[in-house]
């Protein structure tokens, strides 16, 4: 998936939830080094996207992140990508041939991605510095 500009249609989720999505694919491709302005080099996979939504959710929600996806519409790893093809059939975002919505389901489970697994980082904390 990659970025395209446009204006938006009416939507399923809450807005903030495409927006998040957005954010989400930008922190993918920096972090993946990949190449934004190029549709080509840009793209990320579903998996890609479903890593870069985890690290950010937990970085701006840590343990609130299921209950903030909840309040949006968002209850499992299918719903970002019913959010990426709206974003593609509003023409808002691009696919390739090898893009599905199938790729988006049961990549993880909520409850032990954002909750049972999730760690706080208390290094700084407890430091002398």
């Amino acid at each position: 998936m990659t970025l395209v500009h446009k204006s938006s249609q009416r939507r399923t989720y809450h807005a903030n939830a495409y927006q998040f999505v957005f954010s989400a694919l930008r922190h993918a491709q920096e972090n993946l080094g990949r190449d934004r302005s190029n549709e080509n080099t840009g793209h990320v996979s579903a998996r890609e996207l479903l890593k870069g939504v985890q690290e950010l959710a937990q970085e701006h929600f840590g343990l609130m992140t299921v209950p903030v996806f909840s309040d949006w519409g968002i209850t499992a790893t299918e719903d970002f990508g019913k959010i990426v093809f709206e974003l593609i059939e509003a023409g808002e975002m691009r696919r390739t041939d090898d893009d599905h919505l199938e790729d988006f389901v049961d990549v993880y489970d909520f409850q032990k991605a954002f909750v049972d697994d999730y760690e706080i980082d208390t290094a700084h904390a407890f430091s002398r510095s």
